[in-house]
């Protein structure tokens, strides 16, 4: 009898720690779903002007010609267009010095630039027909040695620069001067990126160059792609795309160099123009699409060649060129705590996504901010996540632990900052990131909201 009320205290006490246990199980994942916020972000399907990508116009200027006009860039937000290409013809100077006023015209169209909240690509040449010369190697040093001071001093309104110098048009062939060779190319390529700020890309007309100027042939990877090594400053341009089975001569081995260029092309630019079809047919939206996704195309000409671009505009994928040139980056979900205690961590957790064709090449600065639901006041943390690295059509986590310090008790709204890296454009919304999705871009100064508030208490 004893024996038995001992095993029977026994089995209610293991019933009542199976309760226990069951119900301690059932309290803990009703207080995580109770303290997280889940959010699904809605993709946007408009046009969105975000900086250094997307459809350009073509300007070129005669030696001491006329600036850009301050009133035709502030036009170009109409036509969702915030890059252009500029292209200085320095014909007058082949064997002297640049002038104060090629000098001055270069200073104004950076200054010009700058007010429009534009940015541009950079090419010079010395002639523009394939009858005329170029300039001599030393005229080209010389001629870069004054242009050093104007490049740092408006590093922040360059995008990318095209090699240029070189040949007609400054595209690299037919030279006058003997420079076509791969120690003449290789001089140009090395005082350009001397004088050139280091955070600045320069673009090769062919992929071959580029293995030329470096002696090599395998793709740079993710080790160099994020430095600011020589190499890893090098992109491509191409000036006849889509225009030939070789892009009139752009690609020697086609399908080697395409694939080397796609893999590159996750860390340096490509872009240029469109030229007349010789040995093909114009390019399909199909075919267009799948090149410009295959080697990362983040800007083109809208002003040649003008018949192409018809094709797009008449077969309906000119607007989805619009959106997917270059980077489109969006939110895709978040999962976020409520509260947070005053003095500690928040724990950011969003998945971000990439459907542009190309990844953001230049180095962004980025803030989690918080703003006060009662009066507004923003508090700005920065975050170690580097924009670069996300890429197309392959889901980024950004996880991060934010410090809360300096933070008082309050509700907050959450906002992200994608602003540009140099200082000068940092409180300029026309040069932050907006983030492809719906309600939640704000113009004016530049923020992406999270939807979302945290009660720090």
């Amino acid at each position: 009898m004893k024996n038995k009320i001992v095993l029977l205290f026994l089995i209610i006490i293991n019933l009542s720690c199976m309760s226990c246990g069951a119900g301690s199980n059932e309290n803990e994942e009703e207080i995580i779903d109770e303290t997280l916020a889940e959010i699904t972000y809605t993709a946007s399907s408009d046009v969105i002007s975000n900086p250094e990508r997307g459809f350009m116009h073509t300007w070129s200027v005669q030696s001491e010609g006329n600036p850009l006009s301050l009133i035709t860039l502030h036009s170009l937000k109409n036509e969702n267009v915030t890059i252009i290409l500029r292209l200085y013809y320095l014909e007058a100077f082949k064997n002297s010095d640049l002038s104060i006023a090629q000098l001055d015209l270069i200073k104004t169209d950076f200054e010009r630039l700058r007010e429009a909240g534009i940015k541009c690509v950079l090419r010079f040449a010395y002639n523009s027909s394939q009858a005329d010369t170029d300039a001599p190697l030393s005229s080209i040093s010389s001629h870069l040695d004054q242009l050093k001071p104007i490049f740092t001093e408006n590093a922040d309104v360059i995008a990318f620069v095209q090699a240029g110098f070189i040949g007609s048009w400054g595209e690299w062939h037919t030279t006058t001067n003997g420079l076509n060779t791969t120690e003449n190319r290789t001089a140009v390529v090395g005082k350009l990126l001397e004088v050139l700020p280091k955070e600045i890309k320069i673009q090769l007309r062919t992929p071959k160059y580029k293995q030329e100027v470096f002696n090599y042939s395998t793709a740079i990877d993710v080790n160099t792609g994020y430095g600011e090594t020589d190499i890893a400053r090098v992109g491509f341009h191409n000036d006849c795309f889509l225009a030939s089975v070789n892009d009139y001569g752009t690609y020697e081995n086609i399908a080697v160099e395409k694939s080397y260029i796609s893999s590159e092309a996750l860390y340096v630019p490509t872009g240029g123009e469109t030229c007349p079809p010789s040995d093909i047919p114009t390019a399909s939206c199909t075919t267009a699409h799948a090149e410009m996704a295959l080697l990362k195309w983040t800007y083109l000409n809208l002003d040649y060649y003008g018949p192409v671009l018809n094709v797009w505009r008449n077969n309906g994928c000119f607007t989805d060129f619009q959106k997917q040139l270059g980077y489109r980056i969006l939110l895709k979900s978040a999962s976020l705590k409520k509260e947070a205690t005053v003095g500690g961590n928040f724990e950011l957790n969003t998945v971000i996504d990439n459907v542009g064709f190309a990844p953001v090449y230049n180095a962004k600065k980025t803030f989690l901010l918080f703003r006060a639901v009662n009066g507004g006041i923003i508090y700005k943390k920065e975050l170690q996540f580097d924009i670069r690295k996300v890429i197309p059509a392959v889901d980024y986590d950004l996880k991060e632990s934010v410090s809360l310090s300096g933070i008082p008790l309050g509700n907050y709204e959450l906002l992200l900052k994608i602003e540009d890296g140099h200082d000068t454009l940092s409180n300029r919304p026309e040069y932050a990131i907006q983030l492809a999705n719906t309600n939640t871009w704000e113009a004016t100064n530049g923020l992406n909201n999270l939807s979302h508030t945290l009660t720090i208490n």
